[in-house]
């Protein structure tokens, strides 16, 4: 019986591994197909002259409203950011959570995919606190859609942060102030099989981008192969 009970024991501790490890798979590629279809069409996607010139992407894919919270989201994604001061390739990603905020009218009660461009290399002080405010600890502006004019991208190039939604097949800039970006301590422990903190994926490069987040970072190096 005892014998059983150990089986049964060890086999329920491998299924939540695979399980976990499956889930963390799952949300890194929902983030590289959000990626790969806005920028897949030029008319309606983040300008390729501020995906360049940006330091870190943050995609929250399939964000849902909180039905115990009025106008509450909720969201779990990643977090990549280039490597030599935000020059260079793309390294590995962070988990991130992304909750609370106003989300504007335009988005409703559906299901929503948030994309995030961290516009300067000190922004990524940001993302290494244990959470920060958008809009309140960093300035964040609606981002320009398409083949937006210089004049209508240097008003918001002044914001640290510049946020977009798709929902519905819909894309545009979003208001996404008050919203709370979370580290998701759990998501890179069971990503990276070990306990790491943000500063070692984000600014210190010192880990190598595990296969469950090669589908995301090939979809940034596809569209933005290299900072300016």
């Amino acid at each position: 019986m005892k014998r059983l009970l150990a089986t049964l024991l060890f086999l329920s501790a491998a299924t939540f591994i695979v399980y976990a490890e499956n889930k963390e798979a799952e949300r890194l590629q929902n983030c590289s197909k959000v990626i790969n279809e806005i920028m897949d069409t030029p008319e309606q996607s983040i300008p390729k002259d501020l995906l360049d010139k940006c330091s870190c992407v943050a995609v929250i894919p399939s964000m849902k409203k909180a039905g115990f919270v009025v106008g509450g989201r909720y969201g779990k994604g990643a977090v990549a950011c280039r490597q030599d001061n935000g020059k260079g390739a793309w390294g590995a990603p962070a988990m991130i959570t992304l909750s609370g905020g106003s989300f504007g009218l335009q988005i409703g009660g559906a299901a929503i995919d948030v994309v995030m461009l961290i516009m300067n290399p000190d922004g990524i002080d940001y993302l290494l606190k244990d959470k920060f405010t958008i809009g309140g600890d960093a300035s964040a502006a609606a981002g320009p859609v398409g083949r937006a004019s210089s004049a209508e991208t240097d008003a918001a190039l002044s914001a640290k942060i510049l946020t977009y939604s798709r929902s519905k097949g819909l894309f545009a800039g979003l208001e996404l102030k008050g919203a709370v970006v979370k580290a998701d301590q759990e998501g890179n422990q069971e990503l990276y099989k070990r306990k790491v903190e943000a500063k070692e994926i984000l600014r210190d490069n010192k880990v190598e981008v595990p296969t469950e987040a090669k589908p995301l970072i090939e979809a940034l190096m596809k569209h933005s192969p290299k900072g300016k």
